[in-house]
């Protein structure tokens, strides 16, 4: 073989094999398959289904800025937990840390946990807006909750394993909800379309599928009215009552307040690790603004007088 024709044909074959590095292949969870690194490649997220829609906006703008594809993989927190235990996936958030029983397992791996504390959520507890009462003594719904007598007549979740359940358990110091006058549906549309149709019901949601509703649930919403309660949690003597919104939550006023987790149990460096950064960031803490949630860090805002403009010309 020629000189010329053997460097030719070396070029040619460096060529096919950096053309074959970079096709990829798919994954088990139909993602390409590609080196990964904080910024890049593929990873699959397990979303407590509370906060579905504030993790697709994070998931967007990401996937839009960097060569990265993230699947979301929606689900109720005790299917999340389970996952997570099985090292099915190994990233997920939600609106709790695991529970030292559950950390066992992955320290017992020794693989340790990188968790990025995102946004503070809400518990909201909404009505029928034919119900008299708009207001609700957090007191009297963990009388409820703890099957005592209660002057709230009855509690609506959307699903037995949601992470709303588990929340009301925990404020109320039990370990097994109650049945009477509590119910548990199917999911949270399930949740809106009741208390749109009966009043004097409660229904209890994620604050985040009230901004951000879907299109069935925005239907509904004319029908529902986001219920103020007292704060008795860590005001006993307070009289006040409260809504969900981002100034309460900051102020530390409505009660039913949560944090929300990115846990991350890969092991190492990877895109798990670069996209909590990114949704801790600048940019994810402005998404988390919009979504009606709080950030954890409030993002900076650049404002410009008058006069300074004027200077600038």
């Amino acid at each position: 073989m020629k000189i010329q024709n053997y460097r030719s044909y070396v070029v040619l074959l460096v060529i096919t094999f950096m053309l074959s590095g970079m096709i990829s292949c798919k994954n088990k969870d139909g993602i390409d398959d590609v080196k990964e690194t904080i910024i890049r490649g593929s990873a699959t997220v397990l979303v407590d289904e509370t906060l579905q829609p504030f993790m697709e906006d994070q998931i967007a703008v990401f996937e839009n800025q960097y060569p990265a594809k993230i699947k979301q993989i929606n689900l109720t927190e005790n299917e999340v937990v389970q996952k997570l235990l099985k090292q099915e996936h190994a990233i997920a958030l939600m609106g709790r840390e695991l529970t030292k029983e559950e950390s066992a397992v992955f320290r017992n791996k020794k693989i340790k946990a990188r968790t990025t504390v995102l946004a503070i959520d809400a518990i909201a507890l909404i009505t029928n807006n034919k119900s008299v009462d708009t207001l609700v003594d957090l007191e009297e719904i963990i009388k409820l909750m703890q099957n005592k007598t209660s002057k709230v007549s009855g509690l609506v979740f959307e699903n037995s394993n949601s992470s709303t359940v588990s929340y009301m358990n925990r404020l109320a110091g039990i370990s097994k909800t109650p049945t009477n006058n509590i119910y548990s549906l199917v999911n949270a549309d399930e949740v809106f379309d009741y208390v749109s149709k009966n009043p004097n019901k409660i229904g209890v949601v994620g604050l985040n599928l009230i901004v951000q509703p879907t299109p069935s649930v925005k239907s509904m919403l004319t029908n529902i009215k986001v219920m103020a309660v007292r704060n008795v949690k860590t005001a006993p003597n307070n009289k006040d009552y409260f809504k969900p919104s981002q100034d309460n939550l900051g102020a530390e006023l409505y009660p039913l307040s949560r944090k929300v987790y990115m846990l991350n149990y890969q092991g190492g460096t990877g895109l798990g690790m670069g996209f909590a950064s990114f949704v801790a960031g600048e940019i994810g803490q402005r998404i988390i603004l919009k979504s009606g949630l709080l950030p954890i860090t409030i993002p900076s805002r650049s404002v410009q007088t008058r006069k300074e403009i004027l200077n600038n010309q």
